[in-house]
């Protein structure tokens, strides 16, 4: 998806990202402290790729991504983390990249190989 041009409304930027209806957000850290830099981008560069590829950037599935520099687990990397679910998975190189997005996104099932945690967020609280 392109970004929208210079000098377009927030409210618009969000509507054309498709936030309100996203259905999953994953975040990945590309270190440098738990993992090497060049790894860490190539994880990234591998997740923002398959993302388009399998179409889960588009509705219905609406998959977001975010790549972080810290997650606080300084080891193990690249560290990804699956919401709403809460799912943080260790060691998420390509190929673990491949089994998140194909078992847990599409697949519904954690991948336990990898999982270091599951912290789902409580619902809106008022």
């Amino acid at each position: 998806m392109a970004k929208p041009p210079m000098g377009t409304k927030v409210l618009e930027q969000a509507r054309t990202y498709g936030i309100g209806n996203l259905r999953r957000h994953i975040l990945l850290c590309a270190g440098p402290d738990c993992v090497a830099s060049g790894e860490g981008e190539a994880a990234w560069a591998y997740l923002k790729k398959r993302i388009v590829e399998l179409k889960l950037n588009i509705a219905p599935e609406m998959v977001y991504r975010t790549k972080c520099h810290c997650l606080r687990i300084c080891m193990d990397g690249p560290i990804v983390v699956v919401y709403p679910e809460g799912v943080w998975y260790r060691l998420a190189r390509p190929e673990v990249i491949e089994r998140i997005l194909q078992e847990h996104v599409l697949g519904g099932r954690v991948v336990e190989e990898f999982r270091i945690a599951v912290n789902p967020l409580p619902a809106g609280e008022k």
